[in-house]
């Protein structure tokens, strides 16, 4: 049998190679094993799944394994976002939840989220110690079933709708109201994943018009991964760049805790400036304060942002789990990653791409300007940054080397001298200038992932190319 080992955001593995019921069974009973070590297994778990093959059928196989260990689980009636399982695991005051996902992964990936009773992604010592857990179990029968008609009758399982609680609680985060008075008309793109009905739905039910495209269920999400990056989302920027009354496109990925958005013309405005425009929003127009959190791999145009109005930016590892936990403590007011994953103060501890397109539209509807124009204001305030990121693949023999590289880093990358070294989570190289690189080996593939980011267009793309060299050479 395989090992399991947990990632940034849970244990994804290719079905039927390493994702498998027998995997699964055995992933579930060392959930159970846990909670019930640490006391929490009479609180119930939260069962969810987003729109890939077989994901129903391996959650209702979580809910009979839970059954057989004696926890109880809140089984979601349909494929569910990943930031409503969270929703609804502290609305319940649960243990926990387990959710069936891979979140932007292409269709022949599946797997397992599972979040603490805290609501955000698990942090390093939980997961180690369920992967312990259930490595240690391999190869034994280790669990029971109980059938859910007989878990059902004595008490062990219940199906539950949790969209109505949470489009209840982005009632009271969204000015749904501005953007329906704004007359807007807004594109939804679910990329047929398990936000259906959900963006489009909470809008529609404000009076906003809205135009929807990928928004039936397709487990191969139409051939191409359910991430709403530009290289995966053309037809949704030809869709709003051919469409003049639609002010806005907004779309999730395969479980809808990320975001991607079009401009009125179709420009596809990247992550990071999205969250830096909103941070200034909120406190700026919505009259709130507060310190944000990011990645080392974000824009620090938040940081810029920061400055401009006071407050602080805290610096984390790439992992939502590590920002979730700040907002989770009451300590920020916005969260996020270049990696298009954002929440605010008073919400989840988790990615909500749901939340961030209706911040988004709530922002254009106030601010009555196109993203561009936003952007532009906002570079008048706090000064010009660009960034952006790129992947390099390795052969072996650079492969090899690089850990060479990092131990032994140059005075400088071309002409600029090489500051402070951040080691937090791959090698974040300041320079001399403001700008930036950082350099993150995946963990999975033979590829670094290359940050950058300077103060014009043009010194980014010498960067991109002095850092790729650096790789290379």
């Amino acid at each position: 049998m395989s090992h399991i080992k947990f990632g940034t955001s849970g244990w994804r593995a290719i079905l039927c190679e390493d994702f498998t019921l027998e995997n699964v069974r055995v992933l579930t009973q060392a959930i159970a094993d846990y909670l019930h070590a640490e006391g929490l297994a009479d609180d119930g778990v939260v069962v969810g799944y987003d729109a890939r093959f077989m994901g129903g059928d391996f959650a209702r196989e979580t809910c009979r394994i839970l059954a057989g260990a004696g926890i109880k689980s809140y089984f979601c009636d349909r494929d569910t976002p990943t930031p409503v399982i969270a929703h609804e695991l502290l609305r319940r005051k649960a243990a926990g939840a387990i959710n069936f996902t891979a979140s932007h992964n292409p269709y022949n990936y599946s797997g397992i989220k599972f979040s603490p009773a805290w609501g955000g992604p698990a942090l390093p010592e939980t997961t180690d110690d369920i992967e312990n857990r259930a490595n240690a179990l391999q190869g034994k029968i280790v669990y029971k079933e109980i059938d859910l008609q007989k878990a059902e009758k004595e008490g062990l399982f219940e199906e539950i709708d949790p969209r109505p609680d949470y489009f209840q609680t982005l009632k009271g985060l969204i000015d749904f109201a501005k953007i329906a008075e704004s007359g807007m008309t807004v594109a939804v793109n679910p990329l047929y994943g398990s936000g259906r009905g959900y963006l489009d739905r909470i809008l529609e039910e404000s009076g906003v018009k809205v135009v929807k495209i990928n928004d039936h269920s397709d487990p191969y999400f139409g051939g191409k991964p359910p991430e709403p990056a530009a290289e995966y989302i053309q037809d949704f920027i030809g869709l709003v760049h051919s469409d003049d009354s639609i002010v806005l496109g907004l779309a999730t990925d395969g479980d809808a805790d990320r975001f991607g958005i079009i401009d009125s013309d179709g420009t596809y405005i990247e992550p990071n400036y999205i969250l830096a425009l909103l941070f200034d929003y909120m406190i700026r127009r919505k009259g709130l304060r507060g310190d944000a959190a990011r990645s080392v791999a974000t824009s620090q145009l938040i940081d810029a942002v920061a400055r401009h109005h006071g407050v602080s930016v805290l610096e984390t590892p790439v992992g939502f789990k590590f920002i979730g936990e700040y907002i989770s403590e009451d300590k920020i007011l916005i969260g996020g990653e270049e990696s298009a994953g954002l929440t605010i103060k008073g919400h989840v501890p988790e990615k909500d791409g749901i939340l961030a397109c209706l911040l988004v539209a709530e922002m254009v509807a106030v601010e009555k300007k196109s993203l561009q124009e936003l952007l532009a204001d906002l570079y008048s305030r706090v000064g010009e940054i660009y960034t952006k990121r790129i992947n390099i693949h390795l052969s072996p023999e650079l492969e090899a080397a690089l850990d060479g590289k990092f131990t032994n880093p140059p005075a400088a990358i071309g002409h600029r001298k090489i500051e402070k070294i951040i080691r937090i989570d791959g090698n974040k190289y300041l320079l001399d200038d403001g700008s930036w690189l950082l350099f993150r080996k995946s963990g999975t593939e033979p590829v670094v992932r290359l940050y950058a980011e300077a103060g014009t267009s043009a010194a980014l793309a010498e960067l991109i190319e002095r850092g790729r060299n650096f790789i290379l050479s």
